[in-house]
């Protein structure tokens, strides 16, 4: 089976499964000419482990759409602009609602008094805008975006053919007939959150008991309903040596996807300096996964990695929209360049792009002089 991720008349691209991973592969009479000019891009995708395989389409990633579809055609143009320099926001995250019925300790949002909330009619000019700027995965987070009224409503709207849906969710009151009204509506993926592979740890983290249990209930509801799941994990010192365990559960419970991100000195998390990553907890990350991806399991898509090629997202592929309206370089960077009551995106953007700094070759948030000198919370 070929899945084509581009093809006219004198040159295909297209990926073929070879025990179980995707190989990327050119053919057409231009071939010889156009590989080395996409040869950086078929890397990207080459030899990795792809999250589902049917015979229609391949999901090569929770966070990408399907291929084939119109989506994806878009996100591959968008890395061809990337090459030229043309950066466009391929993931945008809005964060519909403060509202949140646990105190996580290492939530990213700020504590306000207002818990405010996005409008319908700002959400969907946010997808609107965001849809014409060239985004391929629109992500509804929060708070917890399952206490949002209409969160039904705002995921029908967004155009499949131009973008896949993602939602980000502690997992409370995801029923299974929850499960099935986010499915019917058109949610591609769910992201259930969890930061321990015990009950014990996730509640202490998420800061209330049975959240656990909420959150596993979410992962078998969602996959009962035949949506793509992922297991989100942001990975910090306090649980890099449940790695394995992690991966166990994930195997276990058959989601598609098992994703890492690093714990940044953030929201409620801003002054744990010495809880971040060391070059020991890293080396821990690797062996895991270079383990995870030769184990027969789900496919582990771990941040840290990807960002040691491509550089920091923040302001290069990702966007992000707080409840307040405030739009950041990404969740983790608490530093407005606008607002969309009274900004567009594109402005936003453009903003952003001008600003040298959101070219960085690693996180942000984990470099002191970026934070002593644009937020000067960093402890001396």
């Amino acid at each position: 089976m070929k899945y084509y991720f581009y093809k006219n008349l004198f040159f295909k691209v297209y990926a073929e499964i070879e025990a179980g991973r995707v190989r990327m592969k050119t053919s057409g009479l231009a071939a010889p000419l156009l590989k080395p000019m996409v040869s950086e891009m078929l890397d990207i995708f080459d030899n990795v482990k792809p999250s589902m395989i049917e015979d229609d389409r391949l999901i090569i990633s929770t966070w990408m759409p399907p291929v084939p579809s119109t989506a994806f055609d878009r996100l591959v143009a968008s890395q061809i602009r990337a090459m030229r320099g043309k950066m466009v926001p391929e993931q945008v995250t809005i964060s519909v609602t403060e509202e949140c019925p646990n105190k996580c300790i290492h939530c990213a949002l700020p504590d306000t008094k207002n818990k405010a909330k996005l409008a319908p009619a700002v959400v969907k000019d946010v997808i609107d805008q965001s849809l014409g700027m060239g985004t391929t995965l629109i992500i509804f987070d929060g708070g917890e975006p399952l206490v949002y009224d209409g969160l039904e409503d705002l995921i029908r709207y967004v155009d499949t053919n131009r973008a896949a849906t993602m939602m980000f969710t502690s997992g409370v009151g995801l029923t299974a007939e929850r499960a099935m009204s986010l499915k019917n509506a058109g949610l591609y993926a769910v992201s259930v959150s969890l930061d321990s592979a015990n009950e014990e740890g996730h509640d202490f983290m998420r800061g209330r008991a049975g959240v656990y249990r909420d959150a596993i209930s979410a992962i078998k509801n969602c996959l009962d309903a035949g949506m793509l799941v992922n297991i989100y994990v942001v990975i910090s010192p306090r649980n890099v040596d449940e790695l394995d365990d992690f991966y166990a559960l994930a195997r276990e419970m058959g989601v598609h996807e098992l994703s890492f991100y690093e714990i940044v000195p953030t929201g409620r998390w801003i002054n744990h300096e010495t809880e971040i990553f060391s070059p020991e907890d890293f080396e821990k990350l690797d062996d895991f996964v270079k383990r995870a991806d030769e184990t027969e399991g789900p496919r582990v898509f771990s941040i840290p990695h990807v960002m040691k090629t491509t550089g920091c997202f923040a302001g290069r592929k990702w966007l992000h929209v707080t409840p307040e309206g405030d739009v950041l370089p990404c969740a983790c960077i608490p530093i407005p360049f606008g607002n969309v009551h009274k900004d567009t995106l594109k402005k936003v953007w453009k903003t952003i792009r001008k600003d040298p700094v959101y070219n960085a070759d690693s996180c942000l948030m984990r470099n002191m002089e970026f934070r002593q000198s644009h937020l000067g919370n960093v402890k001396k």
